[in-house]
Formats: structure tokens, C-alpha cells, sequence
């Protein structure tokens, strides 16, 4: 069981807002940027690291343990619950001394299933909120994992942490947003709260508002945002960070959308989405023919000696159903992945009948 947002956080229906600094890198600075915060109602979670994982022994990891002193003031002076990032038992007891609100687990610690499993352990009889970001991979399976074992142990207080996957090229983001992962997390876990890191998704803080808004729109029930006084002298991830005053304004251009309508508008969504449905029956409909006519071809080829792959008739297809995508408005890009993902079946199917005898399903 996982508790809604709004059972564990006094924020009723909004967007949970969290910002903070990517680092502290000192007392004055953390109480500079959470006092600025703390003048913007919507945010409730102050956010920074206290222990940076880096890739290299020589980059700034992190002030330690003295950094949760300052936020203990913090909280003291601003009244913000406060969230840092864990992945060890010595981190969690660190936190649990000094009054941190809410933990969260890092990327590179969700991706390594013994991490997970020692921070389970150490969380157990323990009733605080955990935060778990997405693995570095795309890897839904990963962060699944990760989700279920907080959760097995006994803790009910959890949101997932969406901060992009690491790809091959991921321009033009530091990390792809992929939000089809995200998406599907939602649906195996409806009632898990999932929090967009626009920061880490871009990279880049021209990129913010575009990440910012696609989240709200794809219903991700909360934003963490990277904040510091001075982001250009900002010892980590100086690139991604915005002034309070620029997160100010980022929050004022994003439009917070309802995720239900009046009576009138839920009958009119119903009355398309059952014809979203009909139209979906007919596809399937027609895909079963389309490979009833691929497994008719394949029988033919086998009994007359041809190769599958008829390069010269995909180039027909190709070119024939683009133009005629084109001609009818729809997407090319998007035509063309539905053309290559038939083609790859096409071609299993006649493969399987070459090498296996497949038998015709009814």
C-alpha cells in the first residue's frame, strides 16, 4: 500500500513544489535561498545534497554532516520541511538525528539492488517519507525494484522521482525524459505519487519551462527544481540552476491543469473515448488481417524457395504510406515507427514459418 501525496503532506490538490540548491555549499547560502523560497507559498519542500556521488574522487562530494546543521536552521527560520539525498545506513541515522523531513534516493543507488537492499533494512520501523529517483538506465523494471522494497518493509510515504535516463544521445537534454517509462510506472502503480526533476531532465535552464509544463501536462504530481542565489558560482550543476527570482518567475508561466472537468465536459470526454475504443477495435481488427495476408505471403515464399526480405517492395511500402500519411495529416516520424514495428513482425512471422513450420493461430 502506498499512501496519496496529500496524506502524508498538508498540500491538498496542488503541486507539490520542491526547490533548493543542487549542493550546500554553505551556511549563508542555503538560508539565502530557502529565506527567498520560503516568500513563494506553493513550495513546501526545501531541497539540497549534502553527500554528491561523483563519478570522480576529485569533484566536490559534499560538505557532510555539517550541512544538516544548516538545515536544521533552515527549517528553524523558514518553517520549510527539509529533504536531502541518502544512500547509506550512516546517512539515514545522520538525518534521522538531525530532524531531515524527508529522504530521497539518488539514481546511482537505485540501480544497485544491494544498496537498495542495506537502506531497506536500515529504514525498517522507521515512518518517514522516501523520495526514489529513476536509475541512471532506462530500466523500469530497476526502479520498480527499488519502489517494492521501501515499501516491503513497511513504509507507505513514497513518491517516485523522475530525473531522465542516461541514452547514447540524449540531446538536446542532459538526460532523456523518456516519458513513456514514467507513464507506465503510473499505470502499474496508479496510487504512486511521481515528482518530474525538470533540473536533470534538461541540464540546461533555458530547458526548464518546456520540461516543467510537458510534466504538469502528463498529470506528474509534483516538480523539484534546482535553486541557488548565485548559479553561475555553484559548485555542482552550475548549468541547470536558476535564481529564486527566475524560479519565480518559471512557476508564474506554467499553467497548473485540472485533471477533471464539469459534468458537461466528462460526458462529451466519455462519448469520444468510447469512440476512441470502437476505432481501436477496428485496428486490431484490421492488424489481424494485415497478418493473416503476411502469413499467406510467408507460406507462399517457403513453397516457392523466396527470401523474406524483399527490400525493393519495403521501399514501395515505405514510400506509398508515407505519401499517403502526408496527404491525410498525420505524422511521418510517427508513421514510419508504425511501419518498421509491422515490418519487424512481418518478418518474425515468415521467419518462423521458414525455420519452424509455424502453425496458422485461430
Amino acid at each position: 500500500m502506498i499512501l496519496p501525496l496529500n496524506q502524508w503532506l498538508a498540500i491538498g490538490n496542488e503541486t507539490l513544489i520542491i526547490a533548493g540548491p543542487c549542493s550546500a555549499e554553505s551556511e549563508e547560502q542555503l538560508i539565502q535561498t530557502a529565506v527567498e523560497l520560503a516568500k513563494i507559498p506553493s513550495v513546501k519542500i526545501f531541497r539540497t545534497g549534502i553527500w554528491k556521488p561523483r563519478t570522480r574522487p576529485d569533484g566536490f562530494e559534499g560538505i557532510g554532516k555539517i550541512g544538516l546543521e544548516w538545515l536544521q536552521k533552515v527549517k528553524e527560520k523558514t518553517g520549510l520541511l527539509t529533504t536531502v539525498e541518502v544512500a547509506t545506513p550512516y546517512h539515514i541515522e545522520e538525518c534521522l538525528h538531525h530532524g531531515i523531513d524527508v529522504l530521497w534516493i539518488g539514481a546511482r543507488t537505485v540501480g544497485n539492488p544491494f544498496s537498495m537492499q542495506e537502506i531497506a533494512e536500515a529504514l525498517k520501523g522507521i515512518d518517514i517519507p522516501i523520495m526514489i529517483k529513476n536509475p541512471l538506465n532506462p530500466d523500469l523494471k530497476l526502479w520498480l525494484g527499488a519502489i517494492e522494497r521501501i515499501n516491503q518493509i513497511g513504509i507507505k510515504k513514497i513518491a517516485a522521482i523522475h530525473r531522465g535516463f542516461y541514452t547514447y544521445n540524449s540531446k538536446p537534454y542532459r538526460n532523456a525524459p523518456l516519458w513513456e517509462i514514467p507513464i507506465e510506472l503510473k499505470r502499474i502503480l496508479p496510487d504512486l505519487p511521481i515528482i518530474s526533476d525538470p533540473s536533470h531532465i534538461a541540464g540546461n535552464r533555458n530547458l526548464l519551462a518546456s520540461i516543467a509544463q510537458k510534466a504538469l501536462d502528463l498529470e506528474m504530481q509534483g516538480l523539484m527544481i534546482e535553486v541557488h542565489p548565485y548559479p553561475e558560482k555553484a559548485l555542482t550543476d552550475a548549468n541547470q540552476q536558476i535564481t529564486p527570482q527566475a524560479f519565480l518567475n518559471l512557476l508564474s508561466t506554467l499553467i497548473f491543469r485540472k485533471e477533471r472537468g464539469n459534468v458537461d465536459f466528462e460526458n462529451k470526454l466519455q462519448r469520444l473515448r468510447s469512440m476512441i475504443d470502437s476505432a481501436d477495435d477496428e485496428l486490431i481488427q484490421i492488424l489481424a488481417k494485415r497478418m493473416d495476408l503476411v502469413y499467406q505471403i510467408g507460406e507462399y515464399k517457403k513453397e516457392n524457395d523466396i527470401t523474406i526480405l524483399q527490400i525493393k517492395r519495403w521501399n514501395e511500402i515505405i514510400c506509398m504510406r508515407l505519401s499517403k500519411a502526408k496527404e491525410l495529416g498525420l505524422s511521418i516520424d510517427f508513421i514510419k515507427k508504425l511501419l518498421e514495428i509491422l515490418h519487424e513482425e512481418s518478418i518474425q512471422i515468415q521467419t518462423d514459418i521458414l525455420n519452424k513450420g509455424l502453425k496458422k493461430l485461430k
